[in-house]
């Protein structure tokens, strides 16, 4: 009983702490943010050895209804509430950041084209072949997109497959079991270390 008792007080302190951690985001949030967490999968893992980089997941802010949600590319395409996604992570780590002079370039009339294109995107099914098509979509693709779409400006460069590491095993076996032989080498291809990478943005918070 004992060891029950403080199995719960344990637990209880964790969701308390990550409650304070949730909230003390939120106030410093806003529209048009984009948040990077490291999620555990075969693919994940291999996009961060392809692209030499921890994150593997990325999403967008926007409130919705007085809530914080985050609209990313799985399957499908959805918006899931801010502090849901948080513990979707590893560790429910987490690193906001943001448009430089976002206050001045992304006015409300911009924001809601961006968050519209979000709306449309979704119900979308995930693209696990990358294609730079509009028919599915896949996480970074989609941030980016937005960002294009909605307020004319690109975050991070486009790359073309080869552009990678495709040295390590694991990358190939994945290429191997979507592509077979054919694999698209000079597919168009934005990825989650591009976006986080883009000297347009500036940090906000991270845990």
């Amino acid at each position: 009983m004992n060891r029950l008792i403080f199995f719960f007080s344990i637990l209880l302190i964790a969701c308390s702490t990550n409650s304070k951690v949730v909230s003390e985001l939120e106030s410093k949030i806003q529209d048009g943010d984009i948040i990077f967490q490291s999620t555990q999968s075969r693919q994940c893992e291999a996009v961060k050895l392809a692209t030499h980089s921890e994150y593997s997941h990325v999403g967008i802010i926007f409130k919705d209804k007085d809530e914080w949600m985050v609209y990313e590319a799985v399957q499908p395409v959805k918006k899931t509430p801010l502090r849901e996604w948080i513990t979707h992570g590893e560790n429910s780590q987490y690193v906001v950041r943001r448009l430089k002079d976002s206050k001045k370039v992304l006015t409300p009339a911009i924001l809601d084209e961006m968050q519209q294109v979000g709306e449309e995107n979704l119900g979308r099914d995930y693209d696990i072949y990358f294609n730079w098509s509009d028919d599915e979509i896949y996480c970074s693709e989609l941030v980016w997109k937005i960002y294009d779409e909605g307020a004319g400006i690109h975050i991070g460069e486009l790359k073309q497959l080869k552009d990678f590491d495709l040295s390590s095993q694991n990358v190939r076996t994945i290429m191997s079991e979507r592509y077979g032989t054919n694999i698209p080498f000079e597919e168009k291809v934005i990825a989650p270390s591009d976006l986080f990478e883009s000297e347009k943005l500036i940090l906000v918070d991270q845990k």
